[in-house]
């Protein structure tokens, strides 16, 4: 190990002769439109204070012995950034950003003076708005795109970039930053890869409003400035977090738990350490790989991971505590640190795939949503496994959709069963569903006289599943594309009044009933608008719906009025006592 003392640098310094990865073993980028949203306003600061520098934050990097790579005459160091990656994932953003600015005024350039528009900000802004324009020759906007680009892309035969983020399966990051390549957020398909792209677009139109880029390049390259801990030992590198740790930095609880059971490993010889290294290295990629995939599934992780096994009590665990129970069970076993890093990777794995099949509202419950991830955990037979996860979902629907049941009055009983399911392996799947069928016991139905208002989630849950009925009952294939649509949508763009609100009273029917209300793909219900029932009988056979064919065919064949409504109304409750009840 050798201690390389910290530097103090400015952004330009730290990028200088450096290539950046973000290893797989950290989690991906997480920045969201605040943290974003603060770095824009500390860099505004800076330039409209008498302050000449701006501490941005640590940088910790790992700089294995020998790992450098020649770029025609240059030589370059390959970091992997064990802390800041956030921070400098945005920043190498914001430098694109600018490099594509300088690329327009070039092209756009009438004339060998170039003027340099003055920022445009908003009237809160601390800016001066009396700064002037200044100007730039063609010779000098060339050589600094050239620079600029060449610092983002490396000029070699790979073209290198800067850095290398982790689990860019779409390869977002890397099309950003060698064409520019910025597809539609909407197109993608993971949280992380969300953020990425929210983040690109958010730092163009930074750059965009600042005016000026020459003047933000200048300032982003010599007035941020940064403490940089190199070092070419791994262990070193996590020991380094922990001290940062330590002094007080916001570092998340899984960041923390991870750090702890690496230097587990690096600090407890037990065997092959560098195998077991790389174990870790691989566990915690698979980890990150599926956290990136929905929001808030890795603290759900962790706390779940501990709740199931390595803790007592009638709640699930909060972080800080999950963490304490965790290492209590490692202690300083590096077999124990994988065993557990393994776990959190099954525990996850489950999340993610209860958060990908289930429907809102059913995982609004945290408690019943660590119910379905120990079923799921068990281990059952497939055929078992969705039978219990489908008496689950009408079990927690029915208390907490159809029984407006306070939460928070089945928590213990919800956590014990949970445990109860994953721990004891002599209790068989039909016991386990006696079990789940008792917490709904005397839970009584309740259907809102007013759905459109107090019941949306629940009602287009229900209408749902009502559309998988009459496919099942019909031998017809449910229509999954056009229910995606649906579920994607907001709840007032997919909710149809049958009979328009407008004209409830000529009829003397509540039109928010749930007797009067359809669910229709984006868009439809506002084309329909306020059209008499008669006039949208045809739009809804033309849906491929189910529930709005049959909705169409009562109104071809006796109108749409106050008794046809009460009588889908009986349907449909008749249909929700059958399904949810004992």
């Amino acid at each position: 190990m050798f201690n390389v003392p910290p530097k103090f640098l400015t952004l330009a310094e730290l990028l200088e002769k450096r290539l950046f990865r973000i290893p797989p073993y950290q989690r991906t980028y997480s920045w969201r439109s605040k943290e974003r949203g603060d770095m824009f306003d500390d860099i505004r600061r800076l330039k409209s204070s008498s302050e000449t520098s701006h501490f941005m934050a640590t940088v910790v990097g790992l700089h294995k012995e020998n790992d450098t790579v020649r770029i025609v005459t240059d030589k370059y160091d390959k970091i992997d950034i064990v802390d800041g990656q956030q921070r400098l994932t945005t920043l190498v953003i914001i430098l694109k950003a600018i490099a594509e600015k300088l690329a327009s005024l070039l092209k756009d350039a009438k004339t060998d003076v170039i003027l340099l528009e003055p920022p445009i900000f908003s009237p809160s802004s601390d800016m001066n708005d009396d700064d002037e324009g200044e100007t730039i020759t063609r010779t000098q906007l060339k050589r600094e795109l050239r620079q600029l680009q060449e610092l983002l892309v490396k000029p070699d035969k790979l073209s290198l970039v800067l850095l290398q983020t982790n689990h860019d399966r779409s390869l977002y990051f890397s099309s950003f930053l060698r064409e520019g390549t910025l597809p539609e957020v909407s197109d993608a398909l993971t949280l992380a890869d969300r953020e990425l792209l929210r983040a690109m677009k958010e730092c163009q139109n930074f750059v965009s409003r600042w005016g000026n880029p020459i003047e933000l390049l200048h300032l982003l390259k010599n007035q941020l400035w940064f403490i940089f801990q190199e070092t070419n030992d791994e262990e070193e590198a996590h020991t380094i977090f922990e001290v940062l740790n330590n002094r007080g930095l916001q570092v998340s609880w899984l960041a923390r738990l991870k750090n702890s059971l690496m230097k587990v490993v690096f600090t407890k010889n037990q065997g092959n350490r560098d195998e077991h290294i790389d174990d870790l290295h691989q566990i915690w990629g698979e980890f990150y790989g599926i956290v990136g995939l929905h929001e808030g599934i890795d603290t759900e992780a962790l706390t779940f991971a501990a709740t199931l096994k390595y803790q007592s009590g009638k709640r699930v665990s909060n972080e800080n505590k999950a963490v304490s129970a965790l290492m209590s069970e490692v202690q300083t076993d590096a077999a124990k640190a994988i065993k557990i890093s393994e776990w959190l990777v099954r525990v996850v794995t489950a999340v993610n795939r209860l958060y990908s099949e289930i429907r809102r509202p059913i995982i609004n419950v945290k408690h019943a949503r660590l119910l379905a991830v120990s079923i799921i955990l068990r281990g059952f037979p497939e055929k078992e496994e969705r039978e219990l996860l489908e008496q689950w979902e009408k079990t927690v629907f029915r208390i907490f959709g159809l029984g407006d049941e306070d939460a928070r009055g089945r928590i213990g009983d919800f956590v014990t069963l949970a445990r109860e399911i994953l721990n004891n392996l002599d209790l068989s799947s039909s016991e386990v569903s006696k079990k789940i069928r008792k917490l709904r016991a005397g839970c009584k139905i309740k259907i809102y006289s007013n759905c459109y208002t107090d019941w949306q989630e629940e009602l287009r849950y229900v209408l749902w599943r009502y559309e998988e009925h009459l496919a099942e009952s019909s031998g017809q294939t449910f229509s999954k594309k056009e229910w995606n649509q649906i579920w994607q949508e907001s709840t007032t763009n997919s909710i149809e009044h049958i009979l328009p609100q407008s004209k409830g009273w000529t009829v003397g029917v509540s039109v928010h009933s749930i007797g009067n209300l359809l669910l229709l793909p984006p868009h439809k219900n506002s084309e329909l608008g306020n059209k008499d029932p008669k006039d949208k009988a045809d739009a809804y056979l033309k849906t491929r719906l189910l529930i709005a064919e049959e909705v169409a065919i009562t109104i071809q064949n006796y109108g749409w009025d106050a008794e046809q409504i009460a009588i889908r109304e009986a349907q449909l409750i008749e249909w929700i006592d059958d399904e949810y009840g004992d």
